[in-house]
């Protein structure tokens, strides 16, 4: 049967405090530490005046590490300003941003075409955008005791998690794995609970890298029975620490200490996780067709196997209105995602979470895109 994995609770303890400042939440993880209280700074920020007021966000776990750091620095800059945001998945994010609750939402997953239309409630005409700013390798984790190196072909990805193999000696492990003594532990798969982005990506990856197995679409939802499931990167992060055999996807900064993480079958080789991986091929993948203007989404090659390509990964998104009514709130999320995705906060976010920044044109695009949002 499922079983689905909840935060301890000395864990939620050190976090409720920061959870009541969440806009719109109903998740004890709420902030996590992105920052709700008052903060100190120079004032204006390079891109104009101060910005004051509370404003809120919510949505991808997996950037709430780059997501501390950006904040920080936002606050820093601007004395008056305090910024909220809930990591309540990505699924969570989008329906929160689209019923009004939140400013902006963060997603690891582009908005559906029933999204975009839905946006128009909220936004206005042109609708909401998504504008990238999150590149991460995606890492297959595991925890199996005297087993420190493992290299695992997608198709056995997809046989694990789809419950074909349900021990760590099997043969299948064992041909990825030459001459490396795999004991008989029994695998526990572990899959996001919510609505995560990290889902679609890694459901969409087995889909086309490994088809003949995987025969579900993408999708947000975990599309089987079985298994073990948790609640947002922490929560996947808690199961794969506590249970000896376990193996989960996730971001490759929630990655628990003291866990190894797998060398995936790329072309002829075999690459773990890496940030220059993932950001080589997603400047190598096009943006996809038939999205509004200043909607920059990357359809990503998944069976990219240039060298060093690590293709099991996230473009994740901030979510905004393509024009606000509301001047400050506005004023707010031009100057914030502007240093998002600014050289300045990619670098920060890429030394907080070890994610790929944003580079060449799909750098440029995203900043034309927050430039582009109107206020007013």
């Amino acid at each position: 049967m499922k079983r689905t994995h909840a935060v301890g609770a000395a864990v939620l303890a050190g976090l409720t405090a920061l959870a009541l400042a969440a806009c719109g939440s109903d998740n004890n993880n709420a902030t996590a530490g992105s920052g709700s209280s008052a903060t100190s700074g120079s004032g204006a920020t390079s891109a104009g005046p101060a910005i004051s007021g509370t404003f809120s966000g919510a949505g991808s776990s997996a950037q709430q590490q780059a997501m501390q750091a950006w904040i920080a620095a936002e606050q820093q800059k601007n004395s008056g300003l305090t910024i909220n945001y809930d990591p309540a998945g990505s699924g969570a994010g989008r329906q929160q941003f689209l019923a009004g609750g939140v400013a902006w939402a963060g997603s690891d997953a582009a908005m559906s075409t029933d999204e975009l239309t839905q946006s128009q409630k909220v936004c206005g005409p042109d609708g909401a955008w998504d504008i990238p700013v999150y590149v991460s390798p995606i890492a297959v984790a595991y925890n199996l005791k005297g087993v420190s190196s493992l290299n695992l072909a997608p198709a056995t990805i997809a046989k694990i998690f789809t419950g074909a193999i349900t021990t760590w000696n099997d043969p299948a492990i064992a041909a990825d794995n030459p001459g490396v003594t795999l004991p008989s532990t029994k695998i526990t798969p572990v899959h996001r609970s919510d609505k995560s982005g990290t889902t679609n990506n890694f459901t969409d990856y087995l889909n086309k890298a490994a088809g003949d197995v995987w025969t579900n679409a993408k999708a947000d939802a975990w599309p089987l029975n079985g298994g073990d499931s948790a609640q947002g990167t922490s929560g996947v992060a808690g199961v794969l620490s506590s249970t000896d055999g376990a193996v989960a996807y996730i971001d490759d900064s929630g990655v628990p200490q003291g866990i190894n993480v797998a060398a995936l079958k790329v072309g002829s080789a075999w690459n773990k996780p890496s940030a220059d991986g993932a950001s080589a091929v997603v400047n190598a993948s096009p943006l996809a067709s038939g999205r509004p203007a200043n909607d920059i989404v990357v359809s990503i090659d998944r069976k990219a196997s240039a060298s060093g390509d690590y293709p099991l990964l996230m473009v994740s998104y901030a979510i905004a209105c393509s024009s606000y009514s509301d001047s400050a709130k506005g004023n707010f999320v031009k100057s914030f995602l502007g240093y998002v995705v600014s050289d300045a906060g990619q670098k920060a976010g890429a030394q907080a979470a070890g994610s790929a920044p944003l580079t060449g044109a799909l750098a440029q695009k995203a900043a034309a895109s927050v430039a582009a949002i109107k206020v007013g």
